[in-house]
């Protein structure tokens, strides 16, 4: 399922046109997006967590240069599951 096909399959269960669903989707994903941004987590419940994790700077290998490289400390958004939700799955 791509991103088209999420808001079709939104826009058909919730009764809505597409474009009020494009909306829902866009405003979900910037409302989201700015809270990791400003450091805090987004939890919801019965579905998961969203939060930002530190990766710290590590040694890779890369193949082309056969070389052992330096890769930086990032930061990477994460989400964890809830138990409910994993339940449906089992």
């Amino acid at each position: 399922m791509n991103k088209t096909d999420l808001i079709k399959s939104i826009a058909n269960k919730a009764g809505i046109s597409l474009k009020d669903a494009t909306a829902a989707v866009e405003a979900y994903h910037e409302t989201v997006a700015e809270a990791l941004k400003a450091g805090d987590k987004v939890a919801i419940s019965n579905y998961g967590t969203y939060e930002i994790k530190q990766k710290a700077e590590r040694q890779g290998f890369d193949p082309r240069i056969r070389q052992h490289v330096t890769i930086a400390a990032s930061k990477v958004p994460v989400l964890k599951f809830g138990k409910s939700f994993k339940d449906l799955f089992n």
